[in-house]
């Protein structure tokens, strides 16, 4: 927290979430209220002096409106005001759009609006006061195991360095496709408005066209717009469009460019549909997202969100995305992504991140930093710089959690100011550096074919011809039996015909049936069968093995970045 005042906001307002919570209220719902009323209050203050602003509340919906009543009548009209609200454009449509009234009782929602909201003045409290109070509700929020909303909680620690390192600039605009409750945002408009000396037209930019957050949530978009807000970032009025919205960012290609995209993506499982046959039966079908702009079709939501981050992008444009394990090894349409992504941007930085930061247990998740390019007839991708902060490390949400310090080293040798003079930790005199470079011209033969990109395609591993696949047969001893269907004398050998191997006639079975004929001898020079199942993870396991710092996963993932097997120290 910023200061003891933010400490004392959150912990009065959070006190009385206690008591709703007898009945039945959750966190999530507690601070869906809080929203509500607090938007009513801080538009109300913005009325009076030395604001004295037009009220952008319709008439007999305001703050004024629900103070003057008490009992049934403040519940009843508590309710028609969030349904009046929700119908009107701009940001009053982003914060109250489906708003219900789920408080229980006259009574406790006569305290909340005249106890809790009403005794403090919000505008008068400094940005960083009230937005770090608001910031306390939401981690509380996203704390709670059974309901809470982690999965749209990115550890503001991890933010905070991801912001430092890519440095969005004044004049550029900042979009995060999968905004959650805004960490994003909020964290890119404070570095720009603290490490640069901004004029009235920057200013006017920063807080009402530079920032762009799409969820798919309605509640978290309002949690995301009022925090926002409490940071003074958005319209209060009519002015300018706001800078969230509710809408599905994998629907379709939205048209606009963006200089920077900082996201983290929500994991899980690919997004599917229960359908009930005819006959009762319950099948499960995949979603599958098509469109023009992608580069492979997948029902993989990451994947998905790779390939829409690249495609808003502007030229040249910066990103950062949190990824699972499963989009940096994964086959099929995996592969396909990374490969064109290789190809067409510069993927220049990977940071492992520790196990046990998020509030979904036993993610095992990377920030991959990308800058896409214009057409190149050459992969961009030169060289990537992986800084492995997983190993060696154990963080826990309650016990341990991740702190800024924690990312200094990593801040430190990113370089933002010159990625071109990165100097490396580890070496094989200090083999617990945590910071190298993997060129993508030396690959190891084995795992190249998997990962590479050269050019517009892979090079698979090739099947021999079929007329030259030699066919295998179990070993023979001196005797064989004949079979028991078979007569006590087998048939002469055919004459052969020029050209062709000499095959022994089938012998036939007492049912007149054609049993299975001998083998082909092998071809003088046999054609080298491909490489058998597993050959990469083994080859994973011996670079892993003499590379201490890399994992099995890692080096699968480390294809056109590693050296070869056969030149390893």
């Amino acid at each position: 927290m910023a200061s003891n005042h933010a400490q004392q906001v959150v912990s009065k307002l959070w006190n009385y979430c206690n008591v709703l919570r007898d009945d039945g209220l959750s966190y999530g719902d507690y601070v869906e209220q809080l929203t509500y009323l607090l938007f009513l209050k801080m538009a109300h203050e913005r009325t009076q002096p030395p604001y004295n602003q037009p009220s952008a509340i319709p008439a007999g919906h305001d703050w004024p409106s629900l103070v003057a009543r008490d009992g049934d009548a403040l519940e009843v009209h508590y309710r028609h005001t969030l349904e009046t609200l929700g119908r009107c454009p701009g940001m009053l449509g982003v914060i109250f759009r489906k708003a219900q009234n789920k408080i229980q009782g006259p009574a406790k929602l006569r305290r909340l609006v005249a106890d809790l909201i009403d005794r403090e003045r919000w505008t008068t409290l400094d940005a960083d006061v009230k937005g770090d109070a608001y910031e306390g509700l939401l981690e509380k929020n996203a704390q709670d195991t059974k309901g809470g909303a982690g999965q749209y909680f990115t550890p503001r620690p991890l933010i905070q360095a991801i912001v430092d390192v890519v440095r969005p600039a004044p004049g550029e605009t900042i979009c995060d496709p999968a905004c959650g409750t805004g960490g994003f945002l909020l964290a890119a408009h404070d570095h720009v408005a603290t490490h640069y000396a901004l004029d009235r037209d920057q200013k006017r930019h920063l807080r009402l066209d530079a920032l762009r957050g799409v969820e798919l949530v309605d509640g978290v978009t309002r949690l995301c717009a009022m925090n926002l807000l409490l940071h003074g970032i958005g319209p209060v009025s009519d002015e300018a469009d706001p800078p969230v919205k509710t809408d599905d960012s994998l629907r379709a290609d939205p048209s606009a460019r963006f200089d920077v995209v900082l996201s983290n993506p929500p994991f899980g499982r690919k997004s599917s549909v229960m359908t009930v046959t005819a006959e009762g039966d319950q099948e499960r079908e995949a979603l599958t997202v098509v469109r023009d702009d992608f580069w492979a079709s997948t029902s993989n939501k990451q994947l998905n969100f790779v390939q829409h981050i690249k495609t808003i992008l502007a030229i040249p444009g910066r990103a950062a995305v949190v990824v699972p394990d499963n989009v940096l090894f994964e086959g099929g349409a995996g592969e396909t992504v990374r490969r064109k992504l290789l190809h067409e941007c510069d993927v220049h930085t990977l940071l492992r991140l520790p196990t046990g930061i998020f509030y979904a247990q036993g993610v095992k998740a990377n920030v991959l930093f990308f800058d896409k390019k214009p057409a190149s007839p050459t992969p961009w991708t030169k060289t990537l710089w992986i800084y492995d902060l997983r190993t060696n490390v154990r963080l826990t949400l309650k016990t341990n959690p991740l702190k800024r310090a924690d990312l200094d080293e990593f801040v430190a040798c990113y370089r933002p100011e010159n990625r071109y003079a990165r100097v490396p930790t580890w070496s094989q005199d200090s083999p617990a550096g945590r910071w190298r470079p993997y060129p993508r011209t030396s690959c190891s033969p084995v795992i190249k074919p998997a990962l590479t990109s050269s050019g517009s395609k892979t090079t698979p591993w090739r099947m021999p011809p079929p007329s030259l696949t030699p066919i295998s047969s179990p070993p023979r001893s001196s005797k064989t039996s004949a079979p028991p269907w078979s007569s006590s004398k087998p048939s002469p050998p055919t004459s052969p015909r020029p050209g062709f191997p000499l095959i022994n006639p089938p012998h036939l079975t007492p049912n007149g049936r054609v049993p299975h004929p001998s083998p082909l001898p092998q071809p003088p020079h046999p054609v080298p069968p491909p490489p058998p199942v597993g050959a990469t993870r083994r080859v994973a396991r011996l670079a892993s093995a003499r590379h201490p710092r890399t994992s099995p996963l890692l080096t699968c993932l480390l294809g056109p970045f590693l050296p070869s097997v056969d030149r390893l120290p």
